[in-house]
C-alpha cells in the first residue's frame, strides 16, 4: 500500500511520557515506517504532567496522527481525550491517542489485544487447553490482560495480588468472572490452570524474582511473563524446566505497537526477525 493512499503525505506520531527517554516506541514505530516507506518521523516527547491537556490537545494542530502515552499519563489521559473506547474504560487507561478526521481525539487501550495477540503468536494451542486463566498481580497490567482475556472468552479468571484490597478492587470491576485468592495461596490456585500471568515487575532488570511455586501447575498451561527486560526472567526459567509452553513479553509490548501504528496510518504491520533483533541489541 503506498503511503499516498494509506496517511497524509508526512506522517507523525509520537511517544508521550515523563521521562520517556527510556522508550523504545521510536524504534519500533520508525522501522515500520521505513518498511511501508511512509514520509515522517516517531519522536519521543518528553511532557510533564501538568503540561499534558495542552500537549495533547495541541496534536491535531501539530499535524499527528496520534501518539502513545506512557507513565504517568496513562490514566490522566482518559479526562483529557474526546472520546474513550470501551477496552480502555475497562482498563482505566489509555495508551494509545488516535487523532480523528474532525480532529477530536480518541482514547484507546491495546495493552490487552497486544498481550492476546503474543498468546496466539507464540502458543496458539492455549485457547483449547481448558481451566482456569491465573493473573499474578493487580496494577494497570492486571487490567488490560484480564480484558484481553475476557474478550478472548476465558470465562474465569483467578488473581493474586500481595495486597489482596487490590485484587478485589479488580473483582470489583469485573465481576464474576474474577475469583481473589490470598497471596499464601498462590501455588494452589495454580491447580488446573491453562494460563498463568505474571503482570508484576519481578524479576524485571534490578528487582527480585517472582516466587512463584509451579509444583501444582499442569505441564500443559502456558506460562506468560510481560517483563522482557530480561526475555527469560526466572519464573520462565523454571516453567520451560518443567516443559511448560513459555510467553516473554517482547510480543505484547510489538503486538501492542502494531495496534496503534495500524491505527494511525491504516496499514498493519509485521513483527520480523530484523525488527526483533534490532530490539533486542537496544536493551
Amino acid at each position: 500500500m503506498s503511503a499516498s493512499h494509506s496517511a497524509p503525505s508526512y506522517c507523525l506520531a509520537g511517544v508521550m511520557g515523563w521521562p520517556v527517554a527510556h522508550s523504545r516506541s521510536p524504534l519500533i514505530h520508525n522501522h515500520w515506517m521505513a518498511e511501508h516507506q511512509l514520509h515522517g518521523a516517531y519522536v519521543a516527547l518528553p511532557v510533564q504532567p501538568q503540561n499534558l491537556a495542552t500537549a495533547l490537545r495541541a496534536l491535531p494542530a501539530l499535524g499527528f496522527a496520534g501518539c502513545n502515552l506512557t507513565i504517568p499519563h496513562k490514566v490522566a489521559a482518559m479526562d483529557i481525550v474526546d472520546v474513550v473506547e470501551p477496552a480502555a474504560q475497562h482498563i482505566g487507561a489509555v495508551n494509545t491517542v488516535v487523532v480523528q478526521a474532525d480532529g477530536s481525539l480518541l482514547g484507546r487501550n491495546t495493552d490487552g489485544a497486544g498481550f492476546i495477540q503474543s498468546l496466539d503468536d507464540a502458543t496458539p494451542q492455549w485457547r483449547t487447553l481448558g481451566g482456569q486463566a491465573c493473573v499474578i498481580g493487580a496494577g494497570g497490567a492486571a487490567r488490560a490482560i484480564i480484558t484481553g482475556l475476557l474478550q478472548a472468552g476465558i470465562a474465569s479468571i483467578h488473581v493474586c495480588n500481595r495486597s489482596i484490597d487490590k485484587a478485589y478492587a479488580l473483582q470489583a470491576a469485573f465481576g464474576n468472572a474474577v475469583t481473589v485468592h490470598a497471596w499464601n495461596d498462590r501455588a494452589a490456585m495454580l491447580e488446573g490452570a491453562c494460563l498463568v500471568v505474571n503482570t508484576t515487575n519481578q524479576g524485571m532488570h534490578g528487582e527480585a524474582e517472582l516466587d512463584l511455586p509451579l509444583e501444582a501447575l499442569p505441564s500443559t498451561a502456558v506460562v506468560a511473563d510481560i517483563v522482557y527486560v530480561p526475555l527469560q526472567t526466572g519464573l520462565l526459567r523454571v516453567a520451560a524446566a518443567r516443559g511448560n509452553p513459555c510467553v516473554n513479553g517482547l510480543g505484547m509490548l510489538l503486538n501492542q505497537a502494531r495496534l496503534a501504528f495500524a491505527a494511525w496510518f491504516q496499514v498493519m504491520p509485521s513483527i520480523s526477525p530484523a525488527l526483533t533483533n534490532k530490539l533486542l541489541k537496544s536493551f
